[in-house]
């Protein structure tokens, strides 16, 4: 079984092109589903049937898995049970009747703009470091990048003259985003002031660096910014995709349209643009019941 499961995730990699975050995700899923099987004592996928399925998504379900989880778990399998059917290493899928988890809706964790504004402001500029910190924290925030995709940015990805980024989002799907002078600025300074210190003689075209002079890492950024979370003294749940959240929301309450949103944050379908919408409207009715006399 195990055979399988490497080839379908070579097949994955080789053919599909899946990026390589989906590609680890699956690989995690589908391990975790081998190991179930094992346990069972199966060593065939045509012992695999509807009911040991349903079985096993009680189990991962009982584990604590999220909605999300459950469903991307669940795309996993029913591309690799498709597979093994197109390679007639199975004569049925055992997924051929169980739909996707259904997925509750959860208002993602933004900040406000008065919030935003107090953690922008932790790093301050006085050494390299958080000269490089500021700059990540406002493009961040300017343009709603996802930490891959912030982390992966080279020298090249700037047009200076323009003020925009070329992004490489998921699905290795091009966009650009435009910058704001904020966060230009901000990162102008750490590439002509810090980057060529923390660079220490290497030679490499990452934007932002780690103190070895290397690419920073996501546990790297993510460290960064539960620290200024932290100096800022705010109490929400702050993570890297909270400027994402917020970037968009903030744009959102500032009357931009849900399309133009959409294609600055890389999504693929309009309806996942949609949620911000949601959290807009929690916005308006925060504000409702704080000011007006009846609220």
């Amino acid at each position: 079984m195990r055979d399988w499961f490497n080839r379908y995730i070579r097949y994955l990699l080789i053919e599909k092109g899946v990026a390589d975050n989906t590609l680890e995700a699956y690989g995690r899923d589908l391990n975790r589903h081998c190991a179930f099987l094992e346990s069972r004592g199966m060593d065939d996928f045509q012992m695999v049937t509807a009911q040991v399925m349903i079985e096993y998504l009680v189990r991962i379900k009982d584990e604590g898995l999220s909605a999300n989880s459950m469903n991307r778990s669940l795309a996993a399998l029913r591309g690799f049970y498709h597979y093994l059917l197109d390679q007639k290493a199975i004569s049925e899928t055992p997924l051929a009747n169980i739909e996707l988890a259904k997925v509750w809706m959860r208002l993602p964790d933004t900040l406000s703009k008065e919030e935003m504004n107090v953690i922008l402001k932790q790093p301050g500029d006085q050494t390299p470091a958080t000269m490089r910190d500021s700059a990540m924290l406002e493009l961040l925030y300017a343009t709603g990048l996802r930490v891959s995709e912030l982390i992966s940015l080279t020298m090249n990805s700037i047009n200076w003259q323009v003020g925009f980024l070329m992004v490489m989002g998921k699905g290795s799907k091009q966009r650009v985003v435009p910058i704001g002078k904020t966060a230009y600025d901000c990162v102008r300074r750490y590439v002509d002031e810090a980057r060529p210190i923390m660079l220490k003689e290497k030679n490499t075209d990452v934007l932002f660096l780690n103190r070895f002079g290397g690419a920073l890492s996501r546990q790297g950024l993510w460290k960064i910014i539960l620290l200024y979370a932290k100096k800022a003294g705010l109490k929400k749940n702050i993570h890297p995709h909270t400027f994402r959240h917020s970037f968009a929301s903030h744009l959102l309450e500032g009357g931009a349209d849900l399309r133009t949103v959409q294609v600055m944050l890389g999504h693929a379908d309009i309806a996942t643009t949609q949620i911000y919408t949601h959290v807009t409207r929690e916005r308006l009715k925060e504000i409702h019941s704080k000011y007006h006399p009846r609220g």
